[in-house]
């Protein structure tokens, strides 16, 4: 793999630039690797794994909006076994240098570990990116992100499962995404993920049917960029020395630098890369044409 001066070093693993597919967007690797160079990027965020196979929501899961997507897919995916016996095995096969980081959802925190202990193993991953917006079963459905409490479960549940790295990724809706980052590396997280989708909902014109089955879900694309630079410029103010992701909103070279600027090490593409999948590899492109 040719690096360019773009290169990190991140959790220990060479990334050949900062830029990643970000966790719902591009499955797990197999399904864009016709489309795109997987080894032109960054790094790779796979789809969510739960322990058991999860069916999602209801269609339609997906409605635009001049600002982005509303999207409620559910946390479709087929389970760690078939994970852990097939996708990461594919990655590691066809791309073994790209460093691959495994989103992780549960009801509960033994959910996570589970999943972690099960995929910690394998070569292909590089960390963990634990998405905290899932429902804590055992706390009445509160977000476990939102109780450090129970971010705090949850990342010393995974840690005692595994030596790789652990990134926690957090809710923009959170009052204090700054303090609740602080908890989770305090539990032992080596960095956070920010920021997952917002809550919302939209009517389908002139009825009162919502435009997804779901009727809520979680909102992405455009509007996202300058809360998600907010939020990596805030968790880097209090946590200078962790590993922060950067995402929502991005569709330039531009918007990668404005997480760059605001202190993310590695910025994820998601919402933009589903309307064009190829744009990832320009966005590269661009950055290693003008030094980053």
């Amino acid at each position: 793999m040719r690096y360019s001066a773009l290169a990190r070093e991140v959790f220990g693993r060479r990334f050949r630039n900062p830029v990643l597919l970000a966790a719902g967007t591009a499955g797990f690797g197999r399904e864009l690797s016709g489309v795109i160079e997987l080894d032109g990027i960054g790094g790779l965020i796979t789809k969510a794994v739960s322990p058991l196979p999860r069916a999602g929501n209801p269609s339609p899961r997906v409605a635009e909006f001049a600002g982005g997507m509303l999207n409620s897919i559910g946390l479709a995916n087929p389970g760690l076994d078939a994970v852990a016996a097939d996708s990461l095995p594919w990655l590691g096969r066809e791309f073994p240098e790209l460093p691959v980081l495994v989103n992780v959802v549960g009801d509960s925190a033994e959910d996570y570990a589970v999943v972690v202990g099960g995929l910690t193993a394998s070569p292909a991953v590089a960390a963990f990116e634990l998405n905290l917006s899932c429902p804590n079963s055992h706390a009445g459905g509160l977000e476990f992100g939102a109780d450090p409490n129970s971010v705090a479960e949850v990342v010393s549940a995974c840690l005692a499962r595994t030596t790789k790295p652990l990134v926690a990724k957090l809710s923009p809706a959170l009052p204090d995404i700054a303090g609740m980052a602080a908890a989770a590396v305090d539990s032992g997280a080596a960095g956070v993920s920010v920021v997952n989708t917002l809550p919302g909902y939209l009517y389908a014109g002139g009825t009162a049917v919502p435009r997804v089955g779901q009727g809520n879900g979680g909102v992405s694309g455009l509007a996202l960029l300058p809360i998600g630079v907010l939020a990596t410029r805030r968790v880097r103010a209090r946590l200078p020395s962790i590993v922060i992701i950067g995402v929502g909103g991005v569709r330039s070279a531009a918007d990668v630098r404005q997480y760059l600027q605001a202190g993310a090490d590695l910025v994820a593409i998601g919402t933009a890369a589903l309307a064009d999948p190829r744009l990832p590899g320009r966005i590269v492109h661009q950055l290693e044409s003008t030094g980053g």
